[in-house]
């Protein structure tokens, strides 16, 4: 396999330093390596594969040397400027914030749903949101063999989806300190607010979920709606997933459908009391579904539960996933 000279972009930051251990996991097969952020961090070391590494300070010139692959996680407003410079010198940017997920002319990937898009990229390449990512690889196989015809999700998404700051809110919170990051305290409290309200009265997370599934699932008309909800849980996102499918199906189907599909493990054993639970995914890079059951309430619907760890699954791991598929690619 072709080796490749790799930057991260953000490197310091909780989905920066994240990347590092999935890079380390995964043995991708790096030549040259960087790590960038901002003023603040640079000159700051860190390790990677054994070896430290300087932090550099991003800059207009930071692409001027050979890059092949940039994974991003340093906001939308760095991406806006930094990526087009790093994709002009021709290095693949693989980025995290939301910055690049609606343009018509970015492709939004998740590799177990649709690898296929990768391949008309103009050096930019979008990593989805953390809630919509875990979704999608649940709702891919559903949608290849049923037809979805709505989606209504309800999310229960932890602290650290908010970074550090979303942390230490709740660490501190659960010590009795006022919240620093949320308007409210998170601490024993469900926040219905992440991100910020949009005039229809949804909140901008809740239009990413919405705007993104029918990006990625190229279904453009797919009639979706979502409340997303910040928990007092530091890793992992829980979701409540409410499926309507075109067609009549047989739950036998249903079961063997995401059991047998890429990146699930299935927890379904309610009498023996399986099912998913962020502390159990944590850590991890798989999405675990389970209560999985018939909606009684139309002809064609089912609920289901789906845990990931959001910073792993839900950002760094899928960045990762893209950067390996380019480079087996590249051969």
């Amino acid at each position: 396999m072709k080796k490749v000279n790799l930057a991260v972009v953000g490197a310091t930051g909780m989905v920066g330093r994240t990347f590092l251990k999935v890079l380390e996991e995964r043995q991708l097969p790096i030549d040259n390596f960087y790590v960038m952020a901002s003023s603040r961090s640079a000159g700051s070391t860190l390790t990677f594969n054994g070896k430290d590494y300087i932090v550099e300070e991003l800059n207009e010139h930071s692409f001027d040397k050979p890059i092949d692959i940039a994974l991003f996680s340093a906001g939308g407003s760095i991406s806006a400027k930094y990526a087009p410079i790093a994709a002009e010198h021709g290095c693949i940017v693989i980025d995290n914030s939301s910055q690049w997920r609606m343009d018509p002319n970015v492709p939004l990937i998740v590799p177990e749903v649709n690898p296929e898009d990768i391949s008309w990229h103009k050096n930019i390449i979008a990593n989805p949101n953390c809630s919509t990512i875990q979704a999608m690889v649940a709702l891919k196989p559903l949608d290849d063999k049923f037809k979805i015809k709505r989606v209504v999700y309800s999310t229960y998404q932890a602290v650290s989806g908010a970074g550090v700051a979303g942390w230490k809110d709740l660490e501190n919170g659960l010590k009795g300190e006022a919240p620093q990051k949320f308007p409210h305290p998170i601490a024993n409290n469900c926040l219905p607010h992440i991100d910020v309200f949009l005039e229809n009265g949804y909140t901008k997370e809740e239009e990413k979920m919405i705007n993104e599934t029918r990006k990625i699932l190229h279904h453009p008309d797919l009639k979706v709606t979502a409340t997303t909800v910040r928990v007092p849980v530091f890793d992992s996102h829980s979701e409540s997933i409410n499926i309507e499918f075109e067609n009549a199906f047989d739950m036998k189907e249903v079961f063997e459908t995401l059991k047998n599909a890429p990146g699930i493990i299935l927890e379904d054993d309610p009498q023996n009391n399986v099912y998913p639970l962020a502390i159990n995914a944590a850590g991890h890079d798989e999405v675990y579904i389970g209560r999985i059951r018939r909606d009684e309430s139309v002809d064609n619907g089912i609920n289901i539960w789906v845990v990931a760890d959001n910073i792993r699954k839900g950002a760094a791991t899928n960045a990762v996933q893209i950067a390996q598929v380019i480079i087996e690619n590249m051969q």
